[in-house]
């Protein structure tokens, strides 16, 4: 089988998530809660808020999740790549980094609020805006 040199054989796309270098994007892994009976994908850039309070389980569930009875919600973490939750399930997330706040995806009724951000960049997560070319 032969090669030729004018193919393009893969290609990395640009998602717009990371803004820039600083903070250096550190991984780390997570476990993410089930929430809905049926099976949902999780698209990479999703928040996630830790599970803390009396009630807590210390699973991350997606930002903009209602709170249980005792449990208090904080926006943590940025989900690294896509994943499913069948059931609970382990994922790599950034701990640190510097994203696009118009990249970040949330439950639908959620708007990352200034809280939000105060508790991700505590974490070690800067937003800035993004300008869409």
């Amino acid at each position: 089988m032969s090669k030729r040199l004018d193919e393009t054989i893969g290609a990395v796309g640009f998602d717009n998530l990371i803004n820039g270098q600083y903070p250096p994007a550190e991984v780390f892994t997570v476990k993410i809660r089930k929430e809905a009976t049926e099976a949902k994908i999780y698209k990479r850039g999703t928040v996630l808020a830790l599970s803390a309070g009396t009630a807590d389980d210390g699973l991350r569930v997606i930002l903009g999740t209602t709170a249980k009875s005792n449990e208090t919600l904080t926006a943590n973490c940025v989900l690294a790549d896509d994943v499913g939750t069948a059931s609970d399930a382990v994922a790599t997330a950034y701990r640190t980094g510097h994203f696009n706040e118009n990249s970040l995806i949330t439950d639908n009724s959620h708007a990352i609020s200034e809280t939000d951000k105060e508790a991700l960049r505590s974490a070690g997560i800067l937003l800035s805006d993004a300008v869409a070319y």
